[in-house]
């Protein structure tokens, strides 16, 4: 199932075909992208000249305003020509939608000043803030901050001391131009995504610019948690879409299997099942997702999901994680050895799907426990992200 043939509201049809229309040149510049650690130069403008990087920002700010399966259709789109300017562009939207929501008057206007700029944020903290009177004092560092060298804005959670005291957990909205980014990411997959560390020497944040522990006592909804967790997977969906192509390519082509009396791999019966099952697992994951997607936009931020409901929500987001992984190999196997040379964009999409399936939001042991425990009513889940 093709990705632009996906089921697509009328809402969501213009901005995914112009992410269709770019596969060409992301997968023009995919490999310098993973060389260089960070988003080719052209994908980069090739995507904000699309109007992606403002998908999901507000109509009135000059944005699309999308919701997050829209976003979902645009990341898979964008991963089936190169995953890691799709997982940055992801992340980014994604920020924009869960962090601009919360943000009013000046700081607001602020953060979407330019509706086109590429954001980013990291949970994965090594620092922390000391409030003053003059705002949050940050020092550390924060690390996986994907996009982080192209990003204007960068969303940090933040363990707050005072008086050196551990207090809880803030944020902080910061200009990156106010962090040193240490390029400290290295990876067998996503290499290209740029999830740098950002470090802070006494920077001080202004207090509109910041959440306290007490702002942050109540959970985040779901559709910000388990939105993220769609943000993550999508662009592997689509990379898992990118694999099936560069299969069926191979496919229409008079590849022999080694040493079989066939003239064709398509001759095999079982190389055919093997493809039908791969992209049968695929059209599976993608609706999931997208069904998971749907379903959040349909909720009402203000109304609590039950901890059963976001524990299967999730479920269905790592048995998707689970069967994207499971027909990559299945490619792999019907391509052999050839799929892992480095020219073969195959072997990318393998290590992709490989790292990126695995963020922490897909843990599956932790996700099934949970799971489990609640279908029997006990409380509470394991997951802190639940």
């Amino acid at each position: 199932m093709s990705i632009d043939a996906v089921d697509m509201r009328p809402a969501g049809v213009e901005p995914v075909a112009r992410a269709v229309a770019l596969a060409t040149t992301l997968a023009e510049h995919a490999a310098e992208t993973e060389q260089s650690g960070r988003l080719a130069p052209a994908s980069v403008a090739a995507v904000r000249e699309a109007g992606l990087l403002a998908l999901t920002v507000p109509r009135e700010l000059g944005g699309l305003g999308a919701d997050l399966r829209t976003l979902a259709q645009v990341a898979m789109a964008l991963g089936a020509a190169c995953p890691s300017t799709a997982w940055v562009t992801s992340l980014s939207c994604f920020s924009k939608k869960s962090v601009g929501a919360g943000l009013r008057g000046p700081v607001r206007s602020a953060y979407f000043a330019d509706p086109h700029a590429l954001v980013c944020a990291t949970a994965v903290a090594e620092g922390h803030g000391r409030q003053s009177a003059d705002g949050l004092r940050l020092s550390g560092r924060w690390r996986m901050a994907s996009g982080c060298e192209d990003a204007a804005w960068a969303f940090l959670i933040v363990p707050v001391l005072r008086q050196d005291t551990p207090a809880g957990v803030g944020t902080a909205l910061v200009p990156v131009g106010d962090l040193v980014v240490e390029r400290s990411w290295r990876s067998a997959g996503l290499a290209g995504t740029g999830s740098h560390t950002l470090l802070a020497e006494d920077v001080v944040v202004p207090p509109e610019y910041t959440t306290s522990p007490a702002d942050r006592r109540t959970p985040p909804p779901a559709v910000v948690t388990v939105g993220a967790v769609v943000a993550h997977l999508a662009p592997m969906i689509g990379a898992a879409h990118g694999a099936l192509a560069v299969l069926q390519g191979v496919l229409a082509g008079t590849r022999a299997p080694s040493q079989t009396t066939y003239s064709r791999l398509v001759d095999s019966p079982l190389a055919r099942h093997r493809f039908g099952q791969a992209s049968h697992l695929i059209d599976t994951a993608t609706r999931r997702v997208l069904d998971v997607a749907g379903q959040l936009d349909a909720t009402d931020p203000a109304h609590p999901v039950p901890s059963l409901e976001r524990a299967q929500l999730r479920m269905r987001l790592v048995s998707a994680a689970a069967e994207c992984r499971q027909a990559v190999e299945w490619l792999l196997d019907l391509h052999g050895a050839g799929g892992f040379d480095p020219g073969n964009p195959l072997q990318r999409f393998w290590r992709d799907v490989s790292v990126g399936t695995r963020y922490a939001g897909l843990n599956p042991y932790v996700t099934e426990e949970d799971h489990d425990r609640l279908l029997l009513g006990i409380e509470p889940p394991v997951s802190l992200a639940l």
